[in-house]
């Protein structure tokens, strides 16, 4: 009997490697299939994962005896097809990096078809196993330091999209918009921090410096580099995200900030060490800073994390933590914590955010197009 857990691997371009790199720290687990239709990528995936076999098809990943589970870190709009796909040949766990999908059609499909879907499904929201981001959320759940949460604020200021294979990230068509492609995951973050449902999002945001000089056969690329998206929440909560991307230089990609009557909660976390110029000495410790009211007095905390982690990809870590859990489940020997309801959720978000920006009006997830509980139809799903 095989006591290996077995991965089959659907797209293996920048971020499948990054999966890989994180799956070889795994004990008992190993890469035995892979499909990824770029030579070139699939040549360095393979020499990542040497155990692995090339796969010429996702239904020759799905089929093979050797295959207990499944990832797919392919372009957003494959995912919901090959969800689909999957479904019919052979319900496998799967790891499905975000976003879900990138319509709201397919919102609908994979839904419904969560409900016949006899396997896990865990969506790859890497942000919440940031040991910084998972110890605030620690902090907000407890409410010790904060009371009830009434106000969180996001901030990432970040490099702009990098190069994919055949430039895909450059359109909206393609990537859901950025405000689903990136920002899914820090929808998700507001839902996780909140424990609560968003009803209203309201979106400002523009493509003001990033890729204006960039053309190709689709065109000039309309992704937006920069956005403020207010959300509301159905328990009275209220969350703001601000997004820049030609914002590289600072000290910090991301800083969370969650507000109660008994205080605040803030993480501050770097960005890829790959990116820190050396010049500037040692990259950046997360850290966690707990400020409360009274007595008043920040109290901060390094958040180091293990560098065998940190060398295996570009999420603080996180991609390894995600796959200890997510190999549990695989096991028998855990629960999914983030479902295809959760990134089906996000994906909402990213999309009604995408039409406020469009539009300049607030979007009502509460009726209409964008209604989250008809959408998900929330009383049939399952985590």
């Amino acid at each position: 009997m095989n006591t290996n857990t077995r991965y089959g691997i659907i797209g293996c371009g920048m971020m499948g490697q990054e999966h890989l790199r994180n799956i070889a720290l795994l004990p008992g687990a190993q890469v035995t299939r892979i499909f990824e239709p770029d030579a070139d990528m699939l040549s360095k995936s393979l020499a990542d994962a040497p155990g692995a076999q090339s796969a010429a098809s996702l239904a020759e990943v799905v089929t093979s005896p050797d295959v207990d589970c499944l990832l797919i870190a392919s372009p957003n709009f494959c995912h919901a097809d090959q969800l689909r796909e999957i479904a019919r040949l052979r319900p496998l766990p799967v790891l499905l990096e975000k976003p879900a999908c990138t319509h709201l059609d397919d919102v609908r499909s994979l839904a419904a078809l969560q409900a016949s879907y006899l396997a896990p499904i865990w969506v790859a929201m890497e942000y919440r196993y940031m040991p910084p981001v998972a110890m605030l959320a620690q902090e907000v759940h407890g409410q010790q330091n904060t009371g009830p949460v009434k106000m969180i604020t996001i901030r990432e200021h970040r490099f702009a999209f990098l190069v994919k294979v055949g430039d895909w990230n450059r359109f909206n068509r393609y990537t859901g918009g950025t405000l689903v492609e990136k920002c899914c995951h820090f929808f998700d973050l507001m839902r996780h921090l909140t424990q609560s449902e968003p009803v209203r999002v309201f979106a400002s945001a523009g493509v003001d410096h990033n890729h204006l000089d960039e053309t190709y056969p689709d065109g000039t690329p309309d992704i937006l580099d920069n956005a403020y998206v207010i959300v509301d929440f159905a328990s009275g909560q209220r969350a703001l995200l601000e997004l820049c991307m030609f914002a590289e230089g600072a000290r910090y990609q991301e800083e969370i900030s969650v507000v109660g009557p008994l205080g605040k909660a803030e993480c501050f976390v770097p960005g890829p060490g790959r990116f820190w110029s050396a010049h500037l000495g040692d990259a950046p410790v997360p850290k966690l800073v707990i400020s409360p009211r009274d007595p008043k007095g920040p109290r901060e905390q390094d958040v180091p994390v293990d560098p065998v982690a940190l060398a295996a990809g570009d999420h603080n870590g996180s991609t390894l933590y995600q796959h200890q859990k997510f190999n549990a489940v695989v096991r028998g020997q855990g629960a999914v914590e983030v479902g295809l309801r959760d990134g089906l959720a996000a994906v909402v978000m990213g999309l009604a955010a995408q039409e406020s920006a469009r539009t300049g009006q607030a979007i009502d997830l509460t009726s209409g197009e964008y209604d989250l509980v008809n959408l998900l139809n929330f009383s049939a799903a399952q985590p």
